[in-house]
């Protein structure tokens, strides 16, 4: 018997580390549910990138995504089985609102076909309000709706969403580095004590948004563009400096700094920052350009601690306990340390156009997330602690979700398979 065709829609091919661990314990999944003869299909903004770490796995296709996605997804979901939206920040509009969209796309044309679709332990955060409306007639379609927080799930429910829902938490929990790896930061990080990492983010360049004659220094894809603007442009720069003056403290204090980009486009915010350090010889930039998300998780849990923008910084840490302190300029990171009882450690961005004009405002921003970083740092033990016990517990609650796709399976006519017991 032919394995099912399975179409796995995310945001793939950034090179963000978050999306790669995901879509590596993903794949997992849908191998010990639906077994070796299962057809796995992955778009992609840049396959490329996806090469480098899905290589060249059996039966998975990986299918370049076109900006105008459109057409493409209209076909594939025709060529496929079942629809899986793996990307974790699939009900919000953060980012972009492209990539709500492409994700409500893929769901409509799930519904036209009578394909099964599952959105598997994905987030729901801050929306406008015509995009509101759009998740509220598109989501209610899905199948099955399996989110990886209780706070993203009453989100969902107050915007009228109907699908079926469950709570796991999320899949990069269940992510384990390769053994093959362990070594590898001996060479990468200087002598003495373990570094504070940084995982900042430029959030003055976000959303992206629709502009197909903007400014081409400004570009993300055509016909997207970042959000820019004068304005922007000096709260970026005041933002570097804010994190350069955390980072020379730091080293004033004995300790290395780790600059991390959990993906690519966090480069240009972490070469300003270093660019701007009294002491660059004592930080390091690590991207996920060319640091997979296997080395990467190992790194971050070899931090002696960790400020964070991102929020896979932080699940993929969290293991090792590592002490940290969360900027939050969305609601996944400030939902994340409210379930670990953490609101000490989370600092709020607030709204982001207020912050690029309002320069005092991100001036206490940064003074904020500074002094919890010097609190944190000087009593890790009970936050650590924290941090551990909440690992032990999402990570139980995340291998839940192979157990709701086993059962997703079994009720559209794929559990009697042997590979599906």
């Amino acid at each position: 018997m032919a394995g099912p065709r399975i179409l796995l829609i995310g945001y793939n091919g950034a090179n963000n580390t978050g999306a790669e661990a995901l879509l590596l314990s993903d794949l997992a999944d849908v191998r010990a549910v639906f077994g070796p003869d299962a057809s796995i299909t992955i778009p992609a903004l840049e396959p490329a990138n996806l090469r480098r770490y899905v290589g060249d796995m059996p039966g998975v296709r990986i299918e370049h995504l076109p900006t105008i996605f459109v057409p493409t997804i209209r076909r594939l979901v025709r060529e496929h089985d079942f629809v899986m939206l793996v990307e974790g920040s699939a009900y919000m509009d953060t980012w972009t609102s492209a990539l709500l969209w492409y994700f409500l796309w893929a769901t409509h044309c799930a519904a036209v076909k009578g394909t099964p679709c599952i959105a598997y332990a994905v987030d729901a955060g801050q929306l406008r309000p015509h995009n509101e409306r759009l998740v509220r007639q598109q989501a209610s379609r899905t199948d099955l709706i399996v989110t990886r927080s209780a706070a993203a799930a009453e989100r969902l429910r107050s915007w009228g969403v109907t699908a079926p829902l469950e709570v796991t938490a999320d899949n990069a929990f269940t992510f384990r580095p390769r053994d093959e790896d362990r070594g590898w930061l001996r060479d990468a990080l200087p002598d003495g004590p373990a570094p504070i990492g940084i995982a900042a983010v430029d959030l003055f360049l976000w959303p992206v948004v629709i502009r197909p004659f903007g400014r081409r220094a400004d570009r993300y894809r055509w016909p997207y563009s970042f959000s820019r603007s004068p304005a922007r442009r000096r709260a970026s720069t005041q933002l570097a400096q804010g994190y350069a003056r955390i980072a020379d403290r730091l080293v004033d204090d004995g300790r290395p700094v780790a600059l991390i980009c959990m993906e690519e486009l966090d480069e240009s915010l972490a070469r300003a920052i270093h660019g701007r350090m009294r002491r660059p010889d004592r930080a390091r930039i690590f991207s996920s350009r060319y640091v997979d998300a296997s080395k990467m998780t190992i790194l971050l849990r070899s931090l002696g601690g960790l400020l964070t923008s991102r929020y896979h910084a932080s699940v993929l840490s969290m293991a090792a306990g590592v002490p940290q302190v969360a900027v939050g300029h969305d609601l996944r990171l400030r939902t994340l340390f409210e379930e670990l009882d953490l609101d000490r450690c989370f600092v709020s961005l607030g709204g982001d156009g207020d912050l690029a004009r309002n320069t005092t405002a991100l001036d206490t921003m940064i003074a904020a997330a500074s002094t919890r970083l010097d609190d944190v740092l000087s009593a890790p033990t009970d936050i650590a602690r924290a941090l551990t016990d909440g690992y032990e517990h999402h990570l139980d609650a995340a291998r839940r979700n192979r157990e709701l796709l086993r059962a997703f399976a079994d009720s559209h006519g794929w559990g009697a398979v042997p590979w599906a017991a």
